[in-house]
């Protein structure tokens, strides 16, 4: 039965269309459970203060789906993986949800991921995998959708959600955000909470968000860490952006090739000043963080895998008994290279206000041959999480943002940059969003 609503019912209308959208086969498999009279409750609630004349809160009743990694109160949390399924409810919201719930987010569902977030690639055999909508209008190969918030990134291409909340360990906002040619900033670690989230790595997790645009980044930023964004707004001919030479230019595809060739000559155009700086070589820290988020994430499955093994997907399982064999010493060994590589970037980037990069190598690849074999599988994901672990190794924030002409299968820009220097790179990415959209004119 469809909802009655006044006419000034702006919110519970939209949620509406919202729960249908969640309900299509375009979000098939994006969510693990439905919030469906939760969001209903909260746009019932937007609308009555708004007809009351009262003040609305911020998201004022719009939707905002959770990926299944994060506490809501009542329902369970159970990181898309059937060894959860003894999982009991939440009895509090976690802080990330709780302060979205307090501006007014329509909480639309719990979304699928990879199984404990480890992984980029999106696969879920425990409750299917989401194809990726925004390639399906361009090539019927049905291609997956990134990961690990895989879910949450089919929610907002099909839809569903205006904003999704996620978390990023090394790349899991980013990679679908780039796949889908949606929006995707993974901020510095210290600025917003983790807690009530299931880990993979506390070292490397991040709470962030997929959006539809950078406008629309800052302001779930500013809720989730509670602090205001403060943008300077200068002109392009005032910036001055650094392409990081190496590994992370390597091996483009060719459609990622030309958006970002095409990205560049219209930023130059613009006045901004693109210098090349070559990184350290010396330190890989793709391989790095890989290894410190497979030792922490072993440490924290442990005691469940001995317990409920049969119960995970097998790749997600070889991947966290790897970090069985790592040893103490290499481990902190790893975190005082880290130190060390911090320390080597930010004295290089000294005079610049970020780097750029793509930011995956390769548009969305297409599903059944990452089915099929678990060497293109594990060679797929290595791929994909490559130029986004940097920044989570650099303890740094990073926001990607679509970069694809019309007709081209989404690509994503990477604008990057260390520690606490969030402000910054939102503000460069909402200058480059606007130079791409004018060129594309």
């Amino acid at each position: 039965m469809a909802l009655k609503v006044s006419a000034g019912a702006v919110a519970s209308e939209a949620i509406e269309q919202s729960i249908q959208a969640a309900h299509t086969s375009i979000c098939r498999h994006a969510f693990v459970r439905h919030f469906d009279d939760m969001a209903r409750a909260t746009a019932r609630a937007v609308d009555m203060q708004r007809e009351a004349g009262a003040p609305v809160p911020p998201l004022a009743g719009l939707a905002v789906s959770i990926k299944d990694l994060f506490d809501i109160a009542g329902v369970p949390t159970t990181a898309g993986s059937k060894s959860m399924a003894d999982a009991t409810p939440a009895l509090v919201d976690c802080p990330a949800v709780a302060r979205l719930r307090a501006a007014g987010a329509a909480l639309i569902g719990h979304t699928n991921l990879t199984e404990f977030a480890f992984s980029g690639v999106g696969i879920n055999p425990h409750h299917g995998t989401p194809l990726n909508p925004a390639t399906a209008a361009l090539d019927s190969t049905p291609r997956i959708p990134g990961g690990s918030t895989s879910g949450g990134a089919v929610s907002v291409a099909g839809g569903a959600a205006w904003a999704a909340l996620g978390s990023d360990t090394r790349g899991s906002i980013r990679v679908p955000a780039a796949l889908h040619g949606l929006v995707g900033f993974k901020n510095s670690q210290a600025l917003t909470p983790t807690e009530g989230c299931i880990p993979l790595s506390f070292t490397l997790d991040t709470t962030s968000a997929i959006t539809r645009s950078v406008r629309d980044a800052v302001l779930m930023h500013e809720l989730l860490a509670a602090r205001q964004v403060h943008l300077r707004r200068r002109p392009m001919r005032a910036l001055r952006l650094a392409l990081p030479l190496g590994g992370m230019l390597d091996g483009l595809d060719a459609t990622v090739g030309r958006a970002f060739e095409r990205t560049l000559q219209a930023l130059r155009k613009a006045g901004v000043d693109v210098v090349e700086l070559q990184l350290p070589s010396d330190h890989d820290p793709a391989l790095n963080s890989g290894l410190i988020s497979a030792a922490e994430a072993w440490a924290w499955h442990r005691g469940r895998i001995d317990a409920r093994q049969a119960d995970y997907d097998p790749r997600v399982l070889r991947r966290i008994r790897g970090g069985s064999d790592i040893l103490a010493a290499d481990y902190l060994d790893r975190l005082q290279a880290r130190r060390r590589w911090i320390a080597q970037i930010d004295a290089l980037a000294l005079g610049i206000d970020a780097f750029i990069c793509p930011t995956v190598p390769v548009v969305a690849p297409t599903l059944q041959p990452l089915l099929d074999d678990d060497d293109a599988f594990f060679a797929t994901n290595a791929l994909l999480l490559r130029n986004p672990s940097v920044v989570n190794h650099l303890d740094g924030c990073a926001l990607s943002l679509p970069c694809h002409a019309p007709g081209e299968l989404p690509v994503g820009l990477m604008v990057w940059a260390g520690a606490m220097r969030d402000d910054t790179v939102l503000d460069v990415s909402l200058a480059i969003e606007h130079t791409i959209a004018q060129a594309g004119r």
